[in-house]
């Protein structure tokens, strides 16, 4: 199985915004520019968690997008979903019965041992991403990521605020 790189655009971009002081939005532009991706394709995936009820796109000059709830209510699963939609990730296709081995249609009552072992570890990963919030990946960054690095990334924030302040 393999996730979009949207995915990991929208979780970094949430938690980005779970990150801006009370009132704020930041702008799909500026967070393709912070996070160094294609505008355009980030833009989508924006649209697709905003669609769900994770961020709220506002308009105007001080517009942009900012998270629609509290950053411990937000569900990695719940991103993923949007980004990704909730097809499962594997398909069983009853390979055993076809060939030259197939027995009769009964012998295949029961789903075989791949398909369940495959069935339970989507159980646990979508488990383990429901269990997890953006406001966990707040925290993630704020005890994983060096003082100076959060520095810059706080003057980068607060110079976009400045900036749009000015336009105005």
């Amino acid at each position: 199985m393999r996730l979009s790189d949207g995915v990991e655009w929208a979780i970094h971009c949430c938690t980005v915004l779970a990150a801006l002081p009370a009132g704020q939005a930041l702008p799909a532009a500026k967070l393709a520019e912070f996070h160094g991706v294609p505008p355009a394709y980030l833009a989508k995936h924006l649209q697709a968690i905003t669609g769900a009820g994770i961020t709220e796109s506002l308009p105007g000059p001080r517009g942009g997008y900012r998270l629609a709830r509290p950053p411990a209510e937000i569900s990695l699963l719940q991103v993923v979903l949007a980004v990704d939609g909730d097809d499962a990730a594997f398909r069983c296709s009853e390979i055993r019965q076809r060939g030259p081995v197939a027995g009769p249609p009964d012998t295949y009552r029961r789903p075989c041992g791949i398909a369940r072992a495959m069935w339970r570890a989507e159980d646990a990963w979508r488990a383990e991403l429901a269990s997890t919030s953006i406001g966990d990946m707040v925290d993630e960054v704020l005890n994983n990521v060096p003082a100076d690095q959060l520095d810059k990334a706080t003057a980068w924030i607060s110079q976009v605020d400045i900036t749009r302040r000015n336009r105005k």
